[in-house]
């Protein structure tokens, strides 16, 4: 799914509350330098979307409303035990990119466990699920947030201060959760719609 991140006065970007790529209607006001000293004008901006008609107050060029530092949605499939470190991370992502990238990758290892494995480190269990067949894409995905949460705690290389580097991890996770989870619910529930014949008959031909 295509996303657009919120920016102050944007025509158009991913509505954080419906998800929805929708055109922004915006209202600013500048700050009365007689009660206010010397704020710059427009200060304070109100976003409004046209397709669900909620709203993103901006002081400046930050997003204030909703709480969730112009990360992506997270993906509708998304376990819920994931989910919850995701929306942590979210929260705190623009006042703390280093930590938001460790939860995102303390989120990946409970997502290694939703899918099989142990949950109890997740460089093997990354090396069990190529094993089994993982995608390169999914497991670079994986290897790519494990990687950088760890240099948040251990700091290194990677600049788990800048928020465009930790800003990427968060369409990463979404990524794996969509080959993972949500490719593998689709295609079962349309093959489920084919005729009982025509499984049997695919089912002999396999054996």
């Amino acid at each position: 799914m295509k996303y657009i991140q919120p920016t102050s006065l944007a025509k158009s970007f991913t509505c954080p509350h419906c998800s929805a790529i929708s055109q922004q209607e915006w209202w600013g006001r500048a700050w009365n330098s007689q009660y206010f000293g010397n704020w710059n004008y427009d200060i304070l901006k109100i976003g409004t979307c046209a397709d669900c008609v909620e709203h993103t107050l901006w002081v400046g060029d930050t997003m204030y409303y909703p709480d969730n530092g112009n990360a992506p949605t997270p993906n509708e499939d998304m376990p819920e035990s994931v989910k919850q470190y995701y929306s942590e991370a979210a929260s705190i992502y623009q006042k703390s990119p280093r930590g938001a990238a460790a939860l995102l990758r303390l989120g990946i290892q409970l997502l290694c466990k939703e899918l099989g494995e142990s949950g109890t480190n997740i460089n093997n269990d990354i090396k069990h699920l190529v094993a089994k067949g993982l995608p390169p894409i999914v497991q670079q995905s994986l290897d790519i947030v494990r990687v950088t949460g760890n240099e948040a705690v251990h700091p290194g290389q990677i600049d788990t201060d800048d928020p465009k580097v930790v800003g990427s991890l968060f369409e990463l996770t979404n990524i794996v959760v969509q080959y993972m989870i949500s490719l593998p619910k689709q295609v079962k529930e349309l093959y489920s719609t084919l005729p009982e014949d025509k499984v049997d008959a695919i089912k002999d031909r396999d054996k």
